[in-house]
């Protein structure tokens, strides 16, 4: 038996040597729907929605302009697409692979709406870069592949295959095809007119392109065909695609290995300038040669050859032997874990990675304090980097195993979060459970937190008016697909930019899911958790009457974020004789002055309509009257520009509670709210009055919901 095992050990070992050959890695995607952002890198101004990859944005989606953007999606898998020349089994050695896609550019005019004389730009590109990041500034005819400052440098390791629809001055006209290597000027192009192709016709046309490289020839060869008359099955697949055509439109001779990174993505980049278009991706195959990691493999002496696969399966057969007394080390220690929490995660929908407590402690240096990100009333974030992913940046929660309700915090947020895909949401990328100690794993975002870049007192890290608008129209964009594009309504309840991250390109991401609820058929009850969890000066006044979450109470903390933003202010700000910020700004509109909030840092450099509309939009969304407040549709639609701002009155509205008891007079059921005060300070001690704010609050990034001293927590 124990020869038997041994034999069986040896064979794989022994195949592994004599191999030879690659196998392929296949992949086929679409239709698209929100469950892709799981899948692909969504950055810039792309996104995922109607059933298509939307390199750059649609009218649609509530974006406030549609000029001068750029984006990219790629794979978010990397692939190695070539071998080291030490590799003594095939040195040099190229990987082939194959893709084709299904598009449609649509032209748009300055409105955002389809008209034929339209002149559409400026580009859509099939890509492999070397990260998931796009450049700064890539918009315009610099198709989400490079910017002014970065073309044609060599570092970029690009190569991409654009469909040109705006003709620049190395252009050969406004309808072709390019070669591009680490530079939007073409190394080889064709004009797509002589095929009888146009990009971005009058009308809606679906093409397909075929991309097809021979690692071993070098030849890359793209195809392209009209596919306006294919149809779709019961699931939204596309079927009736017309076959490959047996001539290439482009060919050239290209040797990877010189010009990408060995490990690279493979995406789609694309942009507009001062005319614009919709460029969409509706089917995508890929299928990549698989090279393996481990090079030498195939040296030519048999003797070394033996001596390897021995060697490997004595090693194995000492592994399995470990394994097998590590198995029941585990079995062992598994009988003091808990085993409702264990069956809980694993039977959540499409259950998240889970990652060994080793790799973690390992990631996070044991969970040393320098790594340490902020610390909440659910636990301790910390910053880690996984060795096995390329030194992934990640932010592992660590929640804490000394009371009994941070198990039931964990599974929570988790259960919330491993549902919810937009890219407007800090991405969830595990978790982790080891003898009662719990862990969740989310995507490090690099520039921290809004509050931090804020309030800092940092002069590089005051954000411009562009990115502040934009981190708005995220922010909004995530809090309704929260309310009402999830198929389950979720409720945030703790809406604050401390909880606001900003990833690498600082888009805004919405995390902090510890204290969100998912409302089942409209129940808004805070359920087991006792008291009104929140920050104060971002929890709406009916809030301390009712103990329930909204998702009127969530539109007045992201009214609270709107004026913060703004205004470079915290809510409860002391400030032109008010003791919070809404107060003073609704002074200001009332004497129409309401433009002197603005942020005196920014100085002259923002727009006036967008800071005016932002303005009078935290001050609707604030609300003392839940039912008087927008709903997340409207408020995405006011910050595109598509709908003008609620009237907003000149004087704050008192707060009036509807549910008093019977026979209590109405005066009674009134708190005047044109000067707030927080709820149980008396007249004595307003003007002493704070939230105690915690020095750590700005760092509370990934979660935690109580950061205040006792006097002041709301729970």
């Amino acid at each position: 038996m124990v020869i038997l095992f041994l034999f069986l050990l040896l064979l794989p070992a022994a195949a592994f040597t004599d191999a030879q050959t690659y196998r392929t890695d296949p992949h086929r995607f679409g239709p698209f729907d929100s469950s892709y952002y799981n899948t692909f890198g969504v950055v810039g101004e792309a996104t995922i929605s109607l059933g298509a990859l939307q390199i750059t944005p649609d009218s649609a989606n509530g974006n406030y302009s549609l000029a001068h953007r750029s984006g990219r999606v790629l794979f978010n898998q990397s692939f190695k697409l070539w071998n080291s020349d030490s590799d003594s089994s095939s040195p040099g050695y190229v990987a082939s692979f194959n893709s084709s896609f299904i598009i449609n550019v649509y032209r748009l005019n300055s409105s955002g709406v389809h008209t034929e004389s339209a002149i559409p730009g400026e580009g859509l590109a099939f890509i492999i870069a070397p990260d998931l990041t796009i450049p700064d500034n890539s918009s315009g005819q610099y198709l989400g592949l490079t910017n002014s400052t970065t073309d044609g440098n060599v570092s970029n390791h690009l190569v991409a295959i654009e469909l040109d629809t705006l003709k620049e001055s190395f252009d050969p006209d406004s309808n072709h095809m390019g070669l591009n290597i680490n530079s939007v000027k073409s190394n080889s192009n064709v004009s797509l007119s002589d095929y009888g192709i146009e990009i971005a016709p009058p009308g809606a046309v679906l093409y397909m392109v075929w991309i097809q490289y021979d690692g071993r020839s070098h030849n890359l060869s793209v195809f392209m065909a009209n596919q306006t008359d294919q149809t779709k099955d019961s699931n939204g697949a596309f079927i009736n695609i017309q076959s490959r055509p047996t001539t290439p439109i482009l060919t050239a001779n290209l040797n990877l290995k010189d010009i990408v990174k060995q490990k690279s993505y493979f995406g789609f980049g694309a942009s507009t300038g001062s005319n614009i278009q919709l460029n969409c991706v509706l089917m995508w195959n890929l299928t990549v040669e698989i090279l393996p990691d481990l090079e030498g493999s195939g040296d030519s002496n048999n003797v070394v050859k033996i001596a390897i696969g021995v060697g490997v399966g004595l090693a194995l057969v000492l592994l399995g032997l470990g394994g097998l007394v590590y198995y029941v080390y585990k079995r062992r220690r598994a009988r003091a874990s808990d085993p409702n929490i264990l069956g809980a995660l694993k039977s959540l929908p499409g259950t998240p990675r889970e990652f060994s407590f080793r790799e973690l402690k390992k990631a996070t240096n044991n969970f040393d304090d320098k790594h340490k990100l902020g610390q909440g009333g659910f636990g301790v974030v910390y910053r880690g980097l996984l060795a096995k992913e390329n030194n992934l940046e990640v932010a592992v929660k660590k929640f804490s195993r000394d009371e009994v309700k941070g198990r039931d915090d964990f599974l929570a947020e988790l259960t919330i979060i491993n549902r919810l895909r937009h890219k407007h949401l800090v991405p969830l990328l595990g978790w982790c459970h080891k003898n009662g100690m719990l862990l969740i794993v989310y995507e490090y975002m690099p520039n921290g937190s809004l509050d931090n870049h804020l309030f800092s007192g940092l002069e590089n890290a005051t954000l411009g008016w562009i990115q502040r608008y934009r981190i708005v129209s995220g922010v909004a964009s995530a809090l309704h697909y929260l309310h009402n594009e999830y198929n389950q309504r979720v409720v945030h309840r703790d809406l604050k930019a401390s909880n606001i991250m900003l990833d690498s390109n600082f888009n805004a991401r919405l995390g902090d899911f510890g204290l969100a609820r998912a409302l089942d058929n409209e129940k808004t009850s805070y359920a087991e958790i006792e008291g009104v969890p929140g920050t104060m000066g971002y929890i709406a006044p009916e809030c301390f009457h009712t103990g329930k979450a909204t998702c009127e109470s969530d539109v007045y903390g992201f009214g609270a974020v709107v004026l913060e933003v703004v205004c470079g202010e915290r809510p409860w700000s002391k400030i032109g004789g008010y003791q919070l910020l809404v107060d003073w700004v609704w002074s200001l509109h009332r004497e129409g002055r309401v433009l002197e909030a603005v942020d005196e840092r920014l100085g002259k450099d923002y727009k006036v309509e967008e800071a005016q509309r932002l303005l009078l939009l935290g001050l609707a969304c604030s609300h003392p009257i839940a039912r008087e407040r927008p709903n997340t549709q409207t408020i995405v639609q006011i910050i595109s520009g598509s709908v003008p701002v609620p009237r907003v009155p000149p004087f704050k509205p008192s707060f009036v509670w509807p549910s008093m008891p019977e026979g209590v007079s109405s005066v009674a059921n009134t708190v005047n709210t044109t000067t707030s005060w927080p709820m149980g300070t008396s007249a004595s001690d307003r003007s002493e009055w704070s939230p105690h704010l915690d020095s750590r609050d700005s760092l509370d990034r990934y979660g935690g919901a109580g950061i205040y001293s006792d006097s002041s927590s709301l729970v």
